[in-house]
């Protein structure tokens, strides 16, 4: 057999499932009774969609099974349908540091419910910050996260005049002004003095977190605050770096130095898991002797001896709203305020 030009016959491949059904814009458009723009924008994000034609598209997304091309429509829109979590910290903090590794999965999980992709990526090192912010400004990423800043960080400014967008974990230290997610840390620590206070609790220390943190610091003036409220002495101050070896030591420290307190507020829960520590080895009872509140509310407050009274953060809705801050910035609208989330006490049989 022969072709109309006498040769032999191109082979041509029987059409498959995929190839013969897979379902295009056109097809969904023709499902949804809209032009092809309207499910191009729908699939896009934009916002210029009413909410009925959007949900009739969504529908019909979902009946056909239609996929969008990921890479065809990053020519289109620049986006790379990823954004960076920048945490300014050791690998093995990242993965042993109770909130960081529930911030990290909550966002992921928050991202991914808006189909987007969450790159993590790790910095301490000048060398690293600078392949970093290469990266970053290479248009790699869509947007950017930052955790874990410690002040002094240039990798802000940068990005800030870079214009990309951006968002952060906790209040800014210094003078760049970037839109950012924290809780309420003086509250949470006022309402954590303003139990100890109630319980009869007469000397009061506090393991503070790093003073090169924004919640180190708050926190430590909140400690302070409610102490000058309650006209008590507020010196029984140690720091940690929100670690739990270094609360046992700062809790040693406390100890040599104050050995009649009886009461401690520790700015994070590991560093409070240190102190308990501490204090068995000291033969201090807890809460008879000396009754300890933490600062985090995450699973090692459960697993401590006694369980641990502890503030809580609601990490969840913090990630949940960077996420809806950071996707509003890079569809182009309007810098957001800050968001200030509550904290509360939760009481268990440490203090």
């Amino acid at each position: 057999m022969t072709g109309k030009d006498g040769g032999i016959p191109k082979a041509v491949a029987p059409p498959t499932p995929e190839t013969a059904s897979a379902p295009t814009l056109e097809t969904v458009a023709a499902e949804a009774g809209v032009s092809r723009a309207t499910v191009s924008r729908v699939v896009n994000g934009s916002p210029k969609v009413s909410e009925d034609v959007r949900t009739a598209v969504e529908a019909a997304v979902a009946r056909l099974g239609y996929v969008p091309n990921r890479a065809a429509r990053s020519l289109v829109t620049r986006r790379t349908g990823s954004v960076a979590l920048v945490v300014s910290e050791a690998e093995m903090k990242v993965f042993t540091d109770p909130l960081l590794a529930a911030m990290v999965r909550s966002l992921g999980v928050a991202l991914s419910a808006r189909d987007v992709q969450l790159v993590l990526m790790m910095v301490r090192a000048d060398h690293e910050r600078k392949r970093l912010t290469g990266y970053l400004l290479g248009g790699h990423v869509d947007g950017v996260f930052l955790m874990s800043l410690h002040e002094g960080d240039p990798l802000p400014r940068i990005l800030s005049d870079s214009g990309i967008p951006v968002v952060q974990m906790a209040r800014p230290l210094g003078d760049v002004k970037l839109p950012y997610v924290d809780v309420d840390n003086v509250h949470g620590a006022r309402l954590a003095v303003r139990h100890l206070v109630a319980i009869g609790r007469q000397r009061i220390a506090t393991i503070a977190g790093p003073r090169d943190m924004v919640a180190g610091v708050d926190r430590l003036d909140g400690f302070r605050q409610e102490l000058i409220a309650a006209r008590m002495a507020d010196h029984r101050v140690a720091f940690g770096d929100f670690s739990q070896s270094s609360g046992e030591q700062a809790m040693l420290a406390l100890l040599a130095d104050h050995p009649d307190l009886d009461a401690v507020f520790c700015a994070s829960d590991l560093m409070a898991a240190g102190a308990l520590r501490a204090l068995r080895r000291h033969e201090r009872r807890v809460p008879e002797d000396v009754a300890v509140v933490g600062y985090d509310d995450l699973d090692v407050a459960l697993l401590t001896e006694p369980p641990l009274s502890s503030v809580s953060q609601p990490v969840e809705a913090m990630a949940a709203t960077m996420v809806d801050m950071l996707l509003s910035r890079i569809a182009g609208r309007p810098k957001p305020s800050p968001a200030i989330l509550p904290t509360r006490l939760v009481l268990r049989a440490s203090g």
